[in-house]
């Protein structure tokens, strides 16, 4: 039997070969919201390692809405071509790849982890053009500045900019589009009644504050063509007490797949500073139990995400109902290769007849001189991993 991981899965026009997605990973590699040759080399790996789906950085619709300085960005014509050629290379090797649309709002302006992350100052972003904007002025955190309350030409101007980037996208030639509503950037700090305080139609009760998400989603999923998947990134629960939890989730879930949003790919935690040091405590799978909650409770497509860390586990996730499909990033890192690995530890692929052509005839090669020994401790591998899932999740139950 074809273990789930690695069954198709078919979203409107588009079949995935399998259920590996390259999560969206900040690389702070662009120049002036052009991909380079990094993002070449970052993102195609991943195809070669062969994941179904790619989702390239969290990239900005307006250049005030970057996380960082050398985010991505669909905001500008020129941005297109360098994404193509992205683009173009993932599709000659059989893959498929969407982009992440993303306004950072409050939480805008950011150092790279490799520099400490930290909020850059006011000054900093004067002399960017930058503004943080925000449904109120609410800082993110003691480190960030009060961000500029979006009056009702701001917030039509910001649901424009994602229409636009949309546009482009399509002329990139992206196969998907996902939307980031989480991690306390600008739609997820409309949808907390912490960070919104407004008293107009953006605000007040539930219902007020999901305006703007559902604005976005109804424009971009209208300007995205009709054959190609929309996905949504949301957290779950924010992580901190009073805000966002995950029956307003499930509840706006609802909403957006009336929208035409396909899948709902489910985070957590990200609203303000602290709540880093709140949020749901981490381990393996640790958020699964969000994305299955999601999809029962919605009756939509999900995407686990967090600490999922080998085939044996992230085929659990999908026997066992939580997601439709797995997302990794950090353990892509590690071993760009995972897919690949995943199909081995499941017991696939041990001829390599998937994997690139330049690749798998020299692997191929050394698997014969070897004579089966290769095989055998792929298989003893596999063995231990699946008792380490095992032991991990009873552990889980006892807790």
């Amino acid at each position: 039997m074809v273990p789930l991981l690695f069954s198709p899965l078919r979203l409107r026009g588009l079949t995935l070969p399998n259920r590996v997605v390259i999560s969206p990973m900040c690389q702070h590699a662009a120049e002036e919201g052009c991909a380079t040759d990094w993002h070449l080399v970052h993102l195609g790996k991943f195809a070669l390692g062969g994941a179904g789906l790619i989702l390239t950085e969290s990239t900005a619709v307006s250049p005030e809405g970057r996380i960082g300085i050398a985010d991505l960005g669909l905001w500008a014509d020129q941005q297109v071509e360098p994404l193509h050629r992205v683009v173009r290379f993932v599709h000659e090797q059989g893959g498929a790849i969407g982009v992440q649309l993303a306004h950072a709002g409050r939480k805008a302006g950011s150092a790279p982890l490799w520099e400490g992350g930290h909020a850059l100052g006011e000054a900093e972003l004067a002399a960017r053009g930058w503004r943080r904007l925000g449904p109120s002025a609410i800082a993110a955190g003691p480190a960030w500045s009060r961000p500029e309350a979006l009056d009702m030409a701001g917030i039509a101007r910001v649901t424009g900019d994602f229409v636009a980037a949309t546009r482009r996208a399509e002329a990139v030639g992206f196969d998907v589009l996902e939307l980031h509503f989480g991690h306390g950037y600008l739609v997820a700090s409309f949808l907390s009644p912490l960070s919104n305080r407004r008293e107009d139609a953006y605000g007040g009760d539930r219902e007020g504050r999901m305006r703007l998400a559902l604005e976005i989603a109804a424009r971009v999923r209208e300007a995205w063509p009709a054959a190609k998947p929309l996905f949504c990134r949301l957290s779950a629960v924010d992580g901190a007490e009073g805000g966002w939890g995950l029956e307003d989730s499930v509840l706006l879930a609802r909403r957006l797949k009336a929208l035409g949003v396909d899948v709902i790919d489910v985070s957590s935690g990200g609203l303000t500073e602290e709540t880093r040091r709140l949020a749901v405590p981490r381990g393996p799978g640790f958020q699964c139990g969000f994305a299955e909650a999601i999809r029962q409770g919605a009756s939509v497509p999900t995407q686990a995400v967090g600490m999922i860390l080998d085939g044996p586990q992230a085929e659990a996730v999908l026997r066992d109902g939580q997601a439709d499909l797995i997302a990794i990033a950090r353990e892509a890192l590690r071993d760009p290769y995972w897919p690949r690995h995943a199909a081995e530890q499941l017991g696939l692929e041990e001829d390599y007849a998937g994997w690139p052509e330049r690749h798998g005839v020299w692997l191929a090669k050394r698997e014969q001189s070897m004579g089966g020994v290769l095989r055998q401790r792929r298989a003893e591998l596999a063995r231990a991993m699946a008792d380490t899932t095992e032991a991990a999740t009873m552990g889980g139950e006892q807790e």
